[in-house]
């Protein structure tokens, strides 16, 4: 028994470690293509709000809509809500994405470049040609 508690405190340190490591990798937000998402964010109604509590999830033009998922989940809940909006209100059409608003009007276009940014909008948001 007197050898083994010795590599007590270490192995509590390395069962830690790898606890940590283990919600950090879970909790990381997936890649998103910078041109794509950066030309739908405007559009899209969900957005991060910073509070003294922590990061919260709000729709642009419903202030009673909040939602407040643990850390770990946040950034997947976020991603969620995302991918909704998006199989509702992106379009591929001739390699041009189109914004639609909820009467089907185009409200934006942008031609897509590459593969990559067809495969981020099949992965992200659920959209495909």
């Amino acid at each position: 028994m007197q050898r083994f508690s010795k590599y007590l405190p270490l192995a509590f340190f390395a069962a830690f470690l790898m606890l940590g490591l283990a919600a950090f990798f879970e909790g990381k937000p997936s890649h998103k293509n910078e041109r794509i998402y950066s030309f739908v964010k405007p559009y899209s109604p969900y957005y991060l709000e910073k509070r003294f509590g922590g990061l919260e999830i709000r729709k642009k033009g419903d202030p009673d809509f909040k939602e407040k998922p643990t850390n770990e989940t946040l950034f997947r809940e976020f991603e969620r809500l995302e991918k909704e909006w998006g199989q509702k209100h992106l379009r591929i059409e001739n390699r041009t994405l189109h914004i639609v608003d909820d009467a089907l009007r185009t409200k934006a276009s942008l031609p897509i470049e590459n593969e990559e940014e067809t495969r981020f909008l099949k992965t992200y948001y659920g959209v495909t040609p």
